[in-house]
């Protein structure tokens, strides 16, 4: 049975807590913001409102990727072009990273890609049932301090909301260079019964997937010499 959408706890902490704006962008960016970011934005459904993802993009699209936190959308831009059957929708609050995932579409003339210029927790919770092939948490904020856990993108509640969007044998890929959250993310993701660890070997989780594409916190991560995690979950079928 799918998890109950309505059913958040009321001890969540909802409130958005990254950052939304860093230096001032160059009046080029902020002109391309304020030309293209309207034409390749979400829809922000009204309360109640259900909403397909798929129906977002000017053509058919196949199935429907997200990525959550796409920081300057270098892995966005790169699987939207290697995949163009496929819808990309990325959520970032930060409006430095949204600008140049914006650039990048603008440039390579990307036409499967659709933003969410904000937290996009609120924005999930309006998706049908089965929605999605695939989502990316890459490099979240670890927030190491026990008591901000609760910040954290991986939690038991967001977990059952992202079994609910998956489809069956559906992609959950999480990545962190933090190893607290290497084992807060195992200890909750393995326990959930909606969802299993695909590796099988220990070098699995240690070596980048095939069709990763490296992102600018990861390399900052390796130029500092921490190692990278690479966690794929897959949804289990349902019934």
């Amino acid at each position: 049975m799918a998890p109950d959408r309505d059913s958040r706890p009321r001890t969540e902490d909802v409130r958005f807590y990254g950052r939304r704006k860093g230096k001032p962008l160059r009046a080029g960016r902020r002109a391309l913001i304020d030309q293209r970011l309207p034409d390749l934005s979400a829809p922000r459904p009204a309360e109640g409102e259900i909403l397909d993802p798929r129906v977002l993009f000017p053509h058919p699209v196949r199935a429907v990727w997200l990525e959550i936190g796409f920081g300057g959308g270098e892995h966005l831009a790169a699987q939207a072009a290697a995949h163009p059957e496929v819808g990309f929708v990325g959520g970032e609050a930060f409006q430095y990273g949204v600008a140049k995932l914006v650039a990048a579409v603008d440039d390579a003339g990307l036409t499967n890609v659709r933003v969410v210029a904000d937290d996009i927790r609120p924005w999930l919770e309006h998706l049908p049932d089965a929605c999605l092939e695939r989502i990316f948490v890459l490099f979240p904020d670890p927030w190491p301090k026990t008591r901000h856990a609760k910040r954290r993108m991986i939690a038991p509640r967001r977990l059952d909301l992202f079994a609910r969007l998956l489809t069956d044998d559906g992609l959950l890929r999480v990545a962190t260079d933090d190893r607290g959250y290497v084992r807060w993310t195992l200890t909750h993701a393995t326990a959930h019964p909606d969802f299993r660890w695909t590796a099988r070997r220990a070098d699995d989780w240690r070596r980048p997937p095939s069709d990763h594409v490296r992102t600018r916190y990861e390399a900052k991560a390796l130029d500092a010499g921490r190692t990278p995690t690479y966690l794929d979950f897959r949804r289990r079928p349902r019934g």
